[in-house]
């Protein structure tokens, strides 16, 4: 194992991060594009860290928040394996978002609210799944006219 480096490290993140072997801690995988295109080679690859963290606060906005696409910069410590075709390895202890990716758009789909009820209209299919605003699931109405009748019945205990 090669020393261990502290640094900084811009990147972004390459898909959703997942919870840890063990409470309170997380990974995630890192890309990070070279900085001076103009002094490397112009197919240069990106590099990919294994970054962990056993910070729980890290790992809760990691878990909730983080998404991939999301520029963030990390400060750890880095620890290159003996093999070369290994990723590096990060363990984070500071996170800072630096840009936001995008919220991922639906098409196709419209959420429409019933008092404390949420419909989900879909162009592809008939039925319409609905849902409190909690989240609890109270049915499918086969239709968009039988939605009514259908929180009906949940109201009145007939779904549960």
């Amino acid at each position: 194992m090669n020393p261990q480096t502290h640094l900084a490290i811009d990147g972004y993140v390459d898909a959703i991060p997942a919870p840890g072997t063990s409470w309170g801690t997380a990974r995630f995988d890192l890309i990070h594009s070279p900085t001076d295109v103009d002094t490397l080679a112009p197919d240069a690859p990106d590099t990919v860290y294994a970054c962990t963290t056993g910070d729980p606060r890290i790992a809760d906005v990691l878990l909730r928040e983080i998404q991939p696409g999301d520029l963030l910069r990390v400060t750890g410590t880095l620890v290159q394996p003996d093999d070369p075709q290994a990723p590096a390895r990060l363990t984070v202890d500071s996170l800072e978002v630096l840009k936001a990716a995008l919220a991922p758009v639906v098409h196709c789909l419209v959420l429409e609210r019933f008092g404390n009820y949420v419909v989900v209209f879909d162009a592809d299919r008939d039925q319409v799944p609905v849902f409190t605003t909690s989240g609890r699931w109270v049915g499918e109405a086969g239709t968009a006219d039988a939605i009514s009748d259908l929180i009906d019945a949940y109201e009145n205990g007939g779904l549960r």
